[in-house]
């Protein structure tokens, strides 16, 4: 197997090498671009890291060429064909983009061989047209530029070609400081530097914004709390978990609209994307308040198919094609016929065991849809790398099945973002794997390529160690943030989570075993350290500070289980030595944004196990 993600369709192996040398130049072909140079720019700079020579890049003609870069119009725009023989190498892409794939898949070679490079020939192109990510820089964590060009450069290595952030307050609107002004959101420079470099690395930023749902900070202010469907929404303590459950606009003040226009007015022309995604998820609490009697009058259906289809002819009426997430009118899809027709379906679905019902149900109704899967990692300190994998598997083949025209893969931040975002990359080479090729390659083949591959491991095993890491949370972030503010605030609470505020005893003997797995897995991945290539040696800290993270909340459910004083106080102290670095974790990617959030959280934890002590 070669190490390639995603897996190319067609390759070919051949007899010899060709070896890499200072002397010979990369070339453009009279049919490159002027962004190509760019692309090329990017495959002389993995050279000179990981075949230690520099290449000159020329274009025209050139009497020392080593690397022959060129586009030859195809009928798939991302199709290319890589060849490397004893005399050279070429990359012909059958367009812009293509050529940029074919290049990303000869740097993971070089990655891999060096200067000194196995003869093969390479025939590929996607199996879906649109491979996105999503990303959640609005309940938790606001990432840094820095950070977020990062991530548009690991998306383009594996041939990812469309990147959403998900906002609801986390940009500077102006006349909305009310809504921002305790954050620190992303600016109108933010967004037009990260459009410019992620159209460089053949990626689409695609812009998404809460319109309808999901607007707790911004129905909370003073100045639109009367435009919440449920009244005072303000008289309530802010809480994570309390955000996930309300705060939809009233769709029977003509002020919503006018507001979410203008909010999309501004937004809007810092993207060059031909996509505006409305959202239109999760609107939980439409008709239930404000809007009762006009929902007892036309129902709730048309309600909200009313609301959508203004907010996607408003869209369409600005050159842009809309999208919106299509659990809601999975529930009525035959509506979806009143939508724009240019308007696509974002049906998600994040069960290991998610069934093809939405998918089918879509498909039937003759809607465009992208199949939106996630990677697990939302209230989690380590992603559920087995279950995002098995979700990934399950909606990358039902979008094949059903004829989606895309992929969009999530990352969500539920509760306030506590996994570092690197720890997604694993989950999103799997959508990226999936979507590209259709071949279904094993969990534990993935793990090793990833390992391989994003690590530069050659143990083959970090991403399964990492995996495993993840299976020993027992005492959950999610336990801690909704045993907080529901006894503290007597929140309300979904009957699935009143189990999380007890902890039976039988608890104990898996927290400890639990513990003690984790004990050898951070052995095992600093074994992995000996071999690593040393610039990918700094993720394993990531990894182990998110282990300890694990190891002191399972520690927390045993000193409550124990009663011991001494054993609670020892485990409050734990938690702040954690947090203390966790804290500097989140700062070398994140904004401060709701740092501040996670750390209330935390502090209570360590107050109430003291004040447990104290009465023990």
């Amino acid at each position: 197997m070669h190490y390639l993600l995603p897996q190319p369709n067609k390759i070919e192996d051949r007899s010899g090498n060709f070896d890499l040398a200072y002397t010979q130049t990369i070339r453009l072909s009279a049919s490159c671009p002027q962004e190509s140079l760019y692309h090329a720019q990017l495959l002389q700079h993995e050279i000179e890291q990981y075949a230690g020579y520099h290449m000159e890049i020329t274009k025209g003609r050139s009497m020392h060429e080593g690397i022959v870069l060129d586009i030859r119009p195809g009928a798939c725009e991302e199709g290319y064909c890589l060849d490397i023989s004893a005399d050279g190498i070429e990359i012909v892409g059958n367009g812009t983009r293509g050529l940029l794939w074919g290049i990303q898949t000869l740097r993971q070679i070089i990655r891999q061989e060096g200067a000194v490079l196995p003869c093969m020939n390479i025939e590929d192109e996607p199996k879906i047209p649109n491979r996105g990510f999503y990303h959640d820089v609005t309940r938790g964590r606001i990432p840094t530029l820095s950070y977020l060009k990062h991530l548009a450069d690991t998306l383009s290595f594996y041939k990812i070609n469309q990147l959403q952030l998900y906002i609801e307050h986390t940009y500077l609107f102006e006349g909305l400081s009310e809504m921002w002004r305790d954050d620190t959101p992303l600016t109108a420079g933010d967004i037009l530097e990260l459009d410019r470099y992620c159209r460089n690395l053949g990626i689409d930023l695609v812009p998404s914004l809460s319109c309808f749902g999901h607007l707790y900070k911004l129905l909370r202010t003073k100045s639109f709390r009367d435009l919440c469907e449920l009244p005072d929404p303000d008289k309530e303590p802010f809480g994570l978990y309390a955000r996930q459950c309300h705060h939809t606009l009233n769709v029977t003040d003509d002020r919503s609209m006018e507001l979410v226009k203008k909010m999309i007015d501004e937004y809007m022309p810092l993207f060059s994307s031909n996509y505006f995604n409305v959202g239109a998820d999760e609107t939980f609490d439409l008709g239930k308040g404000r809007s009762a009697d006009e929902a007892e009058r036309i129902g709730i259906k048309r309600m909200y198919i009313d609301f959508v289809k203004e907010l996607c002819e408003y869209v369409v009426s600005k050159g842009k094609i809309p999208m919106f997430w299509g659990d809601v009118i999975c529930g009525f899809p035959e509506y979806i016929r009143e939508l724009p027709k240019q308007t696509i379906c974002l049906n998600w679905g994040y069960a290991p065991n998610q069934s093809d019902e939405s998918t089918r149900k879509l498909a039937e109704a003759g809607a465009a849809q992208y199949v939106c899967p996630g990677v697990s990692g939302w209230n989690q300190m380590i992603n559920q790398m087995e279950d995002a994998y098995e979700n990934i598997r399950r909606m990358c083949s039902y979008g094949r099945q059903y004829g989606a025209i895309g992929v969009l893969n999530t990352d969500w931040g539920d509760f306030g973002h506590i996994n570092h975002p690197e720890f997604s990359i694993p989950g999103m080479i799997c959508g990226a794997s999936f979507s590209w090729s259709g071949s279904e390659l094993s969990f534990e083949e993935l793990n090793r390529l990833i390992s391989a591959v994003e690590y530069m491991d050659p143990t083959e095993k970090l991403a399964g160690v990492a995996a495993e890491m993840a299976k020993q949370d027992v005492f959950t972030w999610r336990r801690a943030v909704v045993y907080k503010e529901v006894t503290q605030s007597n929140a309300e609470i979904y009957d699935s989570d009143r189990g999380l505020l007890t902890l039976e005893p039988e608890l104990a003997g898996k927290l400890r075993s639990a513990n003690e797995k984790l004990e050898s897995l951070k052995h095992e991945m600093s074994l992995c350290t000996r071999s690593m290539d040393s610039s990918m040696r700094g993720k394993v800290q990531a990894y182990q500070t998110a282990a300890d993270g694990i190891l002191t909340w399972n520690g927390v459910g045993l000193a409550i289980l124990g009663k011991n004083a001494g054993e609670l106080t020892a485990s409050a102290e734990q938690l702040e030595n954690w947090f203390m670095n966790f804290k500097k974790l989140w700062r070398s990617v994140s904004r401060q944004s709701e740092l501040d959030c996670i750390a209330d959280i935390v502090f209570w934890w360590a107050d109430y196990l003291r004040d447990m002590a104290a009465d023990s």
